[in-house]
């Protein structure tokens, strides 16, 4: 939970993120870090599909129902409920390959809010 801790360099990501995606998501703590803010609720993961290329990489594709989750302001402590709109399921595509620790790692990451996929 590195938003939750407000630490763009938690090392539970960096163990599973390298490179761009590693960056990227540097980037997305730091601006929840700059506002302030962490997220809150549930979100859902949902029809995952892994295509292992072979011993070293592989993609995954999956959806993630933000439609419970929301963003919560620290000071004062607020919650910003949002309504529910095709935007609030995103597709993500994610290229994995092996850490020099043998461990999957997500390369490369990419998003789709409001995929017509990920659409209940």
């Amino acid at each position: 939970m590195p938003i939750a801790h407000q630490d763009p360099l938690d090392k539970a990501y960096l163990y599973f993120y390298e490179g761009e995606a590693a960056a990227q998501t540097q980037q997305y703590i730091e601006a929840y870090v700059k506002a302030k803010a962490r997220t809150t609720g549930a979100y859902r993961y949902y029809g995952e599909v892994v295509d292992v290329s072979d011993a070293d990489s592989a993609s995954l594709v999956y959806c993630e129902d933000q439609s419970k989750g929301y963003d919560m302001h620290l000071k004062p402590k607020k919650i910003n409920k949002t309504a529910v709109t095709k935007n609030s399921y995103v597709l993500y595509s994610a290229q994995l390959g092996r850490s020099e620790k043998g461990a999957w790692v997500v390369e490369k990451l990419d998003s789709q809010r409001g995929s017509a996929k990920c659409q209940p």
